[in-house]
C-alpha cells in the first residue's frame, strides 16, 4: 500500500475536492492522530488518499469519502457550550467485503478492537470494530447464493 507520508507531498497541493461539488457527500470523523488514521484506512481497508494537508485528510473508497479532522482543524474545535468533538459513537460507515473471515483475521492481526461477534441474518454477515481513534466501522458480507 502507499505510505501516507509520501503521498502527503503530492496531494497537499490539491485544492479541496468538494468545494464546488454540491452533489458529493462526505463523512467527517474526528481523529486524535491524523497520520495514524490515514495509514489505517489505506493499509487495512482499501481507501485511497484524496488530500492530506495540515490537520485534515480526505480518503476515499469508491463513492465514500471520509474527511478526517485532526487536532487543530476547524472541524474539531470545541462547540460553543464547551463540549469537545471526539471520536466514537454508534453511527458508522458500512464497508462491504467479499469474504468477512480473512478481513477479520487481518484486522485482528493489526490489533483492531471489535465491538461484537459476527452477526448473521437474512441480509448476510456483519461485525463492528473501532478504528484506532474509536470511530465505529461495520464490515458486511452479503449472503452467499
Amino acid at each position: 500500500m502507499t505510505d501516507p507520508r509520501s503521498a502527503r507531498s503530492s496531494t497537499a497541493q490539491a485544492s479541496a475536492p468538494f468545494s464546488a461539488d454540491t452533489t458529493t457527500a462526505v463523512v467527517r470523523y474526528q481523529v486524535r492522530d491524523l497520520d495514524r488514521a490515514v495509514a489505517f484506512y489505506t493499509q487495512h481497508l482499501g481507501f485511497k488518499i484524496v488530500q492530506h494537508s495540515g490537520p485534515v485528510a480526505i480518503v476515499s473508497r469508491g463513492d465514500l469519502h471520509l474527511l478526517f479532522s485532526g487536532p487543530g482543524s476547524s472541524g474539531s474545535r470545541p462547540l460553543p457550550d464547551g463540549r469537545r468533538q471526539e471520536p466514537g459513537g454508534w453511527n458508522r460507515i458500512v464497508l462491504y467485503v467479499e469474504n468477512l473471515d480473512p478481513t477479520i483475521a487481518a484486522l485482528k492481526a493489526a490489533t483492531a478492537r471489535f465491538r461484537n461477534d459476527v452477526e448473521v441474518g437474512p441480509g448476510g454477515r456483519q461485525i463492528q470494530f473501532d478504528d484506532p481513534d474509536g470511530n465505529p466501522i461495520e464490515l458486511h458480507e452479503a449472503p452467499r447464493s
